[in-house]
């Protein structure tokens, strides 16, 4: 009774248009950024809010912009992570060596990470799928090369760049909690921002792209505009989540943070949490920061009984399976069942 639509009738293309069409969605969202902005701060403890809600933070933001390259415009890429070590070190560069503020140095992180991306992704004006897949899979080796032997990038083979003290027009971010503010506000910024992209024009046409490419060409959409416009919106999400996970969570900028397991790894988040849904984005990420905690604590009572090889691979073996499990029982992810629960309420108790 509390769910439900009956009598909200739209007058108005804004009202059509709403991200939060029934009122309980809109205070629940509400209540959402309350917790995120308040009760976290306050009430939770440093170890939580740098090593679990910081890093969800992120890899949600880095997420949500493969779910814009694969969820929304169709085009695979299994080499997510070498953009967010793109915008890792381009921030980094940024603001150690040439003195440029905070915020306009992780923007610009994005910007070079987007720059790089648009020109991995021109192969898929000729080539889709699997072969994609495999070129952007290259693109992940090439990055992770050029990083590790150019010392300018990065000083040489597994060379690491400390992360400089950080300042914002004098203000100096040096607890967790001011980190934590740093990276709450950056991807409340870009998540509503990429909502409303996605529900637009452009968002449409990804849309159109992804279902049948031909059929959105004749009906006028640009083919090699708008897929080299999804890589650079996803690698420009991908440079910021980098530079957030750097300059906020490790505190230096590591090539190993962004190797290819990572990349599988949100392509992973991604399935599990739902293809073309921010929603997705978060529970993926959320589910991938979670799933080794719970395991860890699970199977600490049978460290004696279970073999040493097995507990070694477990996190591995359980979210592969995760994985295939998603694939065949709900292809759409946790995503698709939060919106089936929601459904049912809006219609509740007259199923028909």
């Amino acid at each position: 009774m509390f769910y439900r639509e009956c009598g909200n009738f739209k007058d108005s293309y804004a009202s059509d248009m709403a991200i939060f069409p029934i009122p309980l969605d809109r205070w629940g969202f509400i209540v959402m950024l309350f917790v995120a902005f308040v009760i976290v701060p306050l009430f939770t403890s440093e170890y939580l809010m740098m090593n679990i809600i910081v890093p969800f933070y992120c890899f949600a933001l880095s997420a949500f912009g493969l779910n814009v390259l694969a969820g929304y415009a169709g085009q695979i890429s299994i080499g997510h992570a070498a953009f967010m070590a793109v915008g890792a070190y381009g921030s980094f560069i940024l603001y150690g060596r040439y003195g440029i503020p905070l915020i306009p140095s992780i923007i610009g992180g994005g910007l070079i990470a987007s720059i790089v991306g648009t020109f991995f992704g021109l192969p898929s004006l000729r080539i889709k799928g699997f072969y994609l897949a495999i070129s952007t899979l290259a693109s992940q080796f090439i990055i992770e090369w050029v990083i590790v032997h150019v010392h300018w990038i990065s000083g040489g083979v597994f060379g690491t760049i400390q992360a400089p003290a950080m300042y914002i027009f004098g203000y100096a971010l040096d607890t967790p909690v001011k980190k934590y503010f740093l990276v709450l506000c950056i991807m409340t910024l870009l998540m509503t921002i990429g909502k409303n992209l996605v529900r637009g024009q452009l968002g449409r046409n990804w849309m159109a792209i992804r279902d049948v490419d031909y059929a959105a060409e004749i009906i006028g959409v640009n083919l090699y505009r708008d897929k080299l416009v999804a890589f650079a919106v996803s690698t420009f999400y991908a440079g910021v989540a980098g530079s957030l996970i750097t300059f906020c969570y490790v505190g230096a900028a590591n090539i190993e943070e962004f190797n290819v397991m990572t990349s599988f790894a949100l392509m992973g988040m991604i399935i599990i949490g739902g293809l073309g849904t921010l929603l997705g984005s978060f529970f993926g990420a959320g589910f991938f920061i979670m799933l080794p905690i719970g395991i860890n604590h699970f199977l600490g009572t049978f460290m004696e009984v279970v073999p040493a090889d097995i507990l070694a691979n477990i996190e591995s073996i359980i979210f592969g399976g995760l994985i295939v499990f998603f694939l065949i029982v709900e292809p759409y992810g946790m995503a698709r069942l939060w919106h089936t629960i929601k459904d049912k309420l809006r219609l509740w108790p007259f199923p028909y």
